[in-house]
């Protein structure tokens, strides 16, 4: 079924597009549908799309170390690799809106492993390691960070300016028998990255690899990865949120609209999630790939306009190979406006970029309906 887009647009009081100068309108997303696509980095894996404070796009991936391509035009061009520093991906690159620093986590092999964090004061360009405290969480255990989606900062509520990003706790290892022990929590931090302290666990054992976002009432949106087959229906994603920016994780529940990995094995796939930065909205975009075979393909976005509790239309964006993969949404005032940016594993890693417009044109999942205010 194809669901017909009309350029239909919502007025927002002045009071919500100045509550905070990250959030904006939804005419930009909106439009003729729109999509394009460029290869970023060949072989290699691990995926991370962040947008910093000015609009550029960093695409950071793992090959020779860590490394990064900028766009300072939206994604119509990239800039060579940057490399950030040797070690091992950690996801999670997160964009400090109160400073414009950006931060990425680097542990030195596959985690468990020491991690160092580093710090860019220029969009990306350069970075420097810095000290860094993490705490651990209520468990005794300090988190790991591969391989979760990028973090955010706070725009809501008592903790506004937190920085929060996902992470998980391995147990000894990666290894099957370590399974029941692993879980997914988040860490968080109010002084600009400096220190962080961890979440409580996630609702449920087993998981890893997650991706935040915070909807325009503050409440945080989680969304996870599950790779052990004695949790119930464990091809579908996990959610649960958190009424106090980060700290505990409430209302779990199995996302039966949202694949993860294949669905004919019971370990998941690493999906990206971004909300659009439109004032007093809650439009979520999710990815996964999308197939019953045994190989990693069909990168596919997800939509929901009530944040998270539906999600009414899908839509194929990368046919053939792909895995992991990361989102994120272009900031107001700047030349990222308007698109979307969808990172996944595809022979290497590819950014695609689209407009809401493009995602709506999809097909209905049956899941809920897409509102009158963007058809």
């Amino acid at each position: 079924m194809k669901l017909c887009f009309s350029t239909l647009l919502v007025a927002l009081p002045l009071s919500l597009m100045a509550e905070n100068k990250f959030e904006g309108g939804l005419k930009p997303f909106l439009g003729a549908p729109k999509i394009e696509s460029q290869q970023v980095f060949e072989g290699s894996r691990f995926p991370n799309v962040a947008v910093a404070t000015d609009g550029t796009v960093l695409a950071v991936f793992a090959q020779n170390g860590v490394s990064l391509r900028r766009s300072e035009d939206g994604g119509t061009t990239w800039g060579d690799p940057i490399g950030i520093a040797k070690g091992f991906m950690g996801g999670g690159v997160t964009v400090d809106e109160n400073s414009g620093d950006i931060l990425a986590f680097i542990e030195e092999h596959h985690p468990p492993a020491p991690l160092t964090v580093y710090r860019s004061k220029d969009h990306g360009k350069t970075w420097t390691a810095q000290k860094t405290e993490i705490k651990p969480d209520s468990q005794g255990h300090v988190p790991s960070m591969h391989m979760n989606d990028h973090g955010i900062t706070l725009r809501h509520g008592e903790k506004k300016g937190r920085l929060v990003r996902p992470s998980r706790w391995y147990g000894k290892k990666n290894a099957r028998e370590e399974w029941p022990k692993h879980y997914t929590n988040a860490i968080f931090s109010d002084d600009g990255g400096k220190s962080w302290q961890a979440s409580e666990p996630f609702p449920e054992m087993g998981t890893g690899e997650a991706c935040i976002v915070e909807l325009s009432d503050g409440t945080l949106y989680y969304n996870s990865r599950v790779h052990w087959d004695k949790r119930p229906n464990f091809t579908k994603r996990r959610e649960a949120r958190s009424k106090d920016s980060g700290a505990t994780w409430i209302d779990f529940r199995i996302v039966e609209v949202l694949p993860d990995g294949q669905q004919n094995r019971s370990y998941g796939c690493m999906g990206g999630l971004t909300r659009l930065p439109v004032a007093g909205k809650d439009i979520l975009l999710f990815s996964n790939i999308e197939t019953p075979n045994a190989r990693r393909e069909n990168g596919t976005v997800w939509a929901s306009f009530d944040g998270g509790k539906t999600w009414p239309v899908k839509r194929l964006a990368n046919p053939g190979p792909s895995g992991y993969s990361s989102m994120n949404a272009g900031r107001p005032g700047t030349p990222s406006e308007g698109w979307i940016y969808f990172m996944p594993e595809a022979n290497g890693a590819k950014v695609l970029r689209f407009n809401l417009a493009w995602v709506v044109a999809g097909e209905a999942t049956g899941d809920g309906k897409i509102p009158d205010w963007v058809k």
